[in-house]
């Protein structure tokens, strides 16, 4: 059973993530003695100031950015859209284009097809992926790329965990004049990201994905940058986004991507054991069933599983009636009777994308959890099969 401090084995981790006991300690003061303004001049704001600006330093360190690098937003669906609504404003009546794929988180997606109806002459192209979720460099090959383009590709895809092959494709774009931007709002703290390493221009992560709490996120821009305000107003994070800090969330985000960092090895091989363990063994005991996403490059913590001929959504109340949470896919578009755009976009049959469920680990995560999952998993399939019009 995962230490959740609840009778739940939680395997929803791409979905948000338990706040880490250390986080909320370093959170903590800041919600009480420590309140003070960042911005104000005096000692009792300035001290408030100087832990912030500790934790800008460890958020950087997570991506190996510069400090001064990185804006406090939100969430990770606010970072994409100061990413890319700041590029289109800068470079509105330049016929600006957006290429991204067809397996974009909707902080992307949607915010992409929004500025395609709301600016008139911007294109956008979204590109296809292969029936493992993976694109390749190549897809750029034919796309007309300039300085007025900004390519917006995901690290990691939240629902299958595939990871994009990003410094391939944001090589290209630079070789061509073009602006990058990644989502990696699920690839940070599960993978290494070394910004200096790769030719990117902007990035967003969110704290909820890494053991911080839901409402912090960060944005980071190369110095540089030339991108409009989303939010305008005072002069806080370098003037990209007015609006007085929020402290304490600031602190806990700090204080996970330092953790993060930390477990980067422990998410690697425990963590990815534990998923591996789940699949091999959900997919042999299992009729019916298939792992959708690349079999290698994913993530360490994801899988993403179809059971022929089943609904998804009647699996995962059988699961929570066990008292197992895992889900369908994004939280985000949770609600919505179609299957999932990432399934569809693999060209997964409808018999199968209905039926996909994502089971996805932390380092909270331990053997039981896994143990409960396979032991109640068979049954599960084979009731709601043995119900199932389609068979």
């Amino acid at each position: 059973m995962a230490e959740t401090g609840s009778e739940i084995v939680y395997l929803d981790n791409n979905a948000t993530t338990r706040v880490a006991p250390e986080v909320l300690e370093a959170m903590l003061p800041f919600l009480a003695d420590r309140y003070g303004n960042p911005s104000s001049m005096y000692r009792f704001g300035g001290t408030v100031r100087r832990h912030v600006e500790r934790a800008r330093e460890h958020v950087a360190a997570l991506i190996g950015a510069d400090a001064d690098e990185i804006v406090f937003t939100s969430c990770g669906s606010e970072s994409d859209n100061m990413a890319l609504k700041g590029f289109c404003r800068k470079h509105r009546g330049l016929h600006p284009r957006i290429i991204t794929s067809a397996v974009e988180h909707p902080a992307v997606r949607n915010t992409a097809r929004f500025l395609r109806d709301d600016m008139g002459g911007l294109e956008l192209a979204e590109l296809p992926v292969d029936g493992e979720g993976m694109i390749t460099p190549e897809v750029l090959d034919n796309q007309h790329i300039g300085p007025h383009t900004l390519v917006s590709m995901m690290w990691a895809n939240n629902e299958t965990g595939v990871v994009f092959p990003i410094r391939e494709m944001a090589e290209k774009v630079k070789e061509r004049g073009g602006i990058f931007h990644t989502d990696a709002v699920q690839a940070a703290g599960k993978v290494p990201i070394n910004v200096k390493e790769v030719p990117l221009d902007m990035l967003a992560l969110s704290g909820h994905k890494l053991h911080a709490p839901k409402g912090i996120g960060a944005a980071w821009f190369r110095r540089g940058a030339d991108i409009a305000p989303l939010i305008h107003g005072g002069h806080q994070e370098g003037g990209y986004r007015a609006g007085t800090e929020n402290v304490p969330y600031i602190i806990g985000l700090g204080r996970a991507c330092e953790l993060a960092m930390e477990r980067l090895d422990e998410e690697n091989t425990r963590v990815r054991a534990l998923r591996d363990r789940l699949e091999r063994e959900l997919l042999a005991k299992c009729t019916g069933a298939k792992l959708n996403g690349h079999p290698g490059r994913r993530l360490p913590n994801t899988t993403n599983i179809s059971f022929e001929n089943i609904e998804g959504e009647a699996i995962l109340l059988h699961l929570d009636e066990a008292g197992i949470a895992a889900s369908s896919g994004s939280a985000c578009t949770t609600g919505s009777l179609e299957p999932s755009h990432v399934m569809m976009a693999m060209g997964i049959p409808y018999n199968y994308a209905h039926s996909s469920i994502r089971f996805s680990f932390s380092v909270y995560n331990r053997d039981s959890d896994v143990e409960l999952t396979v032991l109640a998993m068979p049954g599960i399939v084979d009731k709601l099969r043995s119900l199932s019009p389609f068979v």
